[in-house]
């Protein structure tokens, strides 16, 4: 043991990976199981759990170590859908009992509406909804405060809340090129792919390179988030793989560009939460109502690491060929100059024109529904 504690300490001094993050990374896994995790503020410490994964077995458990009330933390989003309007911060019920069918009705359930006052997120907390949103499960997790004494040799994933706070930044500051190979494309035979190892949750982060980009001139760029339906099997729900087709082909044909191809599935929430969503629009709801249902907002990605990536390539200013002008305050904020943008659109039909106006009236994309030749619906 007192070897490997050494070969431990001479990695953090190589920057080959720091004790913290590897928590962190070790706290997902177990998160994303359905077990608790221990987390530490000092000599404060709380068990976690993702509500949604927990079962009769575990709330017993926890009922059984807890030194105080737990409770159910829910995000903003969530707690406006059940009827704190105007609500931007995260908020917790106490929970007397570990009561399942109650968490489950607060968390999941679509009528459900607030049963006893909301009161302030603690640090441990709002550092369990971020391992939640890490491990891209729903954003509603049980904490029970517990003594140290009480969980002395038990088997738990110990992390501590400054380690998972930091998480999203320290990834994305450590992203290094893994691989790179041409790969010849249907559109663009002269075609380049360079894989990224790092990003959040061990999902590594892959840049297309279309042609041969000028470097010393606004290097066309997309940020492209992974859309296993629309950029695989063609759905008719989005635009995504139009766009990204078109971008590839438009690339090929215009001395080059650079497509960043994220892993973030369904506007970040993963592609379980995802479906989710789909199942909600198949009643009615739309896109954005959908997420906040479950408990996420507009939009939960995030882009710092994609500047880290284009620092890597050389690329210093861009061409954003996006409709988004989140994605482009989002890569200038991370040190990239955005020297113009150019739309990229998708072509409508009669099961994603609802969405694209969505897109347009709620997220604020650059989208011309009429010179899309489709109307929003009424």
């Amino acid at each position: 043991m007192r070897k490997w504690n050494m070969i431990q300490h001479d990695r953090e001094i190589l920057s080959l990976g720091s004790r913290e993050s590897l928590n962190v990374e070790r706290a997902i896994a177990e998160f994303r199981s359905g077990r608790p995790v221990l987390l530490r503020d000092d000599d404060r410490l709380a068990l976690t759990l993702s509500a949604e994964l927990a079962d009769e077995a575990l709330a017993r458990g926890l009922e059984m170590l807890a030194c105080g009330v737990g409770r159910l933390v829910l995000s903003a989003a969530r707690l406006r859908r059940l009827g704190s309007k105007g609500r931007d911060e995260s908020g917790v019920f106490v929970l007397p009992a570990i009561d399942l069918g109650r968490i489950e009705t607060l968390a999941l359930k679509i009528d459900a509406r607030i049963d006893a006052p909301i009161a302030p997120a603690s640090s441990h907390d709002e550092a369990a909804l971020e391992l939640a949103r890490l491990s891209l499960v729903l954003p509603a997790v049980i904490v029970v405060p517990i003594a140290e004494a009480d969980i002395a040799g038990e088997p738990l994933v110990e992390v501590a809340l400054a380690a998972i706070n930091g998480y999203r930044a320290e990834q994305a500051a450590s992203l290094k090129i893994a691989c790179r190979a041409p790969v010849p494309l249907e559109d663009a035979p002269d075609t380049e792919f360079v894989v990224f190892r790092g990003g959040e949750g061990l999902r590594d982060q892959v840049a297309i390179v279309v042609g041969k980009p000028d470097m010393d001139s606004p290097v066309p760029v997309r940020l492209h988030s992974a859309c296993l339906t629309g950029d695989l099997f063609g759905s008719l729900k989005c635009d995504c793989g139009d766009q990204l087709r078109e971008t590839v082909r438009w690339m090929a044909e215009n001395r080059g560009g650079i497509l960043v191809y994220l892993d973030q599935e369904g506007r970040g929430n993963g592609i379980s939460n995802k479906m989710r969503a789909y199942r909600l629009q198949s009643k009615g709801w739309d896109t954005y109502d959908a997420d906040e249902m479950l408990g996420f907002d507009l939009d939960q990605r995030h882009f710092d690491f994609a500047a880290t990536m284009l620092k890597q390539l050389g690329v210093s200013t861009i061409v954003a060929l996006t409709n988004n002008p989140q994605k482009i305050g989002a890569i200038e904020a991370a040190g990239i100059e955005v020297a113009a943008s150019q739309r990229v659109l998708g072509r409508p039909n009669a099961h994603n024109v609802r969405y694209l106006a969505s897109k347009r009236d709620r997220a604020g994309h650059f989208i011309d529904m009429e010179a899309l030749g489709g109307s929003s619906p009424a």
